[in-house]
């Protein structure tokens, strides 16, 4: 079997890319968020609060394998009584879904099934150059930068999610 860069066996990992693509589910309007920034090698988390108002940088997971990432984030879960899942996918310019947008959705679908919480997926493009501009005006070390980089791509995409749903809009839409 071939391990793929995540630690996944090949077969693994295509039942992991073939999972049902589901619909955004709808999410409750209070309760804690999990916000999830995809990554073959890392996942940043960000949480929101009760009144899903503001989100706060997590935590940055290192991927293992899929049983160990499955009771990471049933932990997380669990921990801070999460009520749904906010997946970043990294669209096009142009709107399209790519390969890494499909990862991305394939992530999202497997990890609602492994929490048993709904999920929705949100826009997340330039959320980790915004990040890292955030960071390099904060004067943070470039070897800092990518420990913190995730995480904070994972409350920028969980904020623009928050902001959006309470103007009824799109991410990024003027009010």
């Amino acid at each position: 079997m071939v391990r793929t860069d995540c630690g996944f066996s090949q077969s693994v990992f295509e039942l992991f890319m073939a999972s049902k693509s589901q619909p955004d589910q709808p999410l409750p309007t209070r309760g804690r968020l999990l916000g999830l920034d995809y990554g073959t090698k890392r996942v940043g988390l960000a949480l929101s609060n009760l009144d899903q108002t503001i989100a706060t940088p997590h935590e940055t997971y290192h991927r293992r394998d899929l049983v160990q990432d499955a009771r990471y984030l049933a932990r997380v879960v669990q921990e801070y009584t999460v009520v749904g899942l906010v997946v970043g996918l990294p669209v096009h310019m142009s709107g399209d879904e790519g390969e890494k947008a499909r990862e991305a959705r394939a992530f999202g679908n497997w990890a609602a099934q492994a929490t048993g919480k709904p999920v929705v997926f949100t826009d997340e493009r330039y959320t980790t150059a915004q990040a890292n501009e955030h960071l390099a005006a904060a004067q943070v070390s470039p070897k800092k930068r990518q420990a913190l980089r995730d995480m904070l791509a994972a409350q920028i995409l969980l904020q623009s999610y928050l902001d959006s749903t309470r103007r009824n809009s799109e991410p990024g839409a003027l009010a």
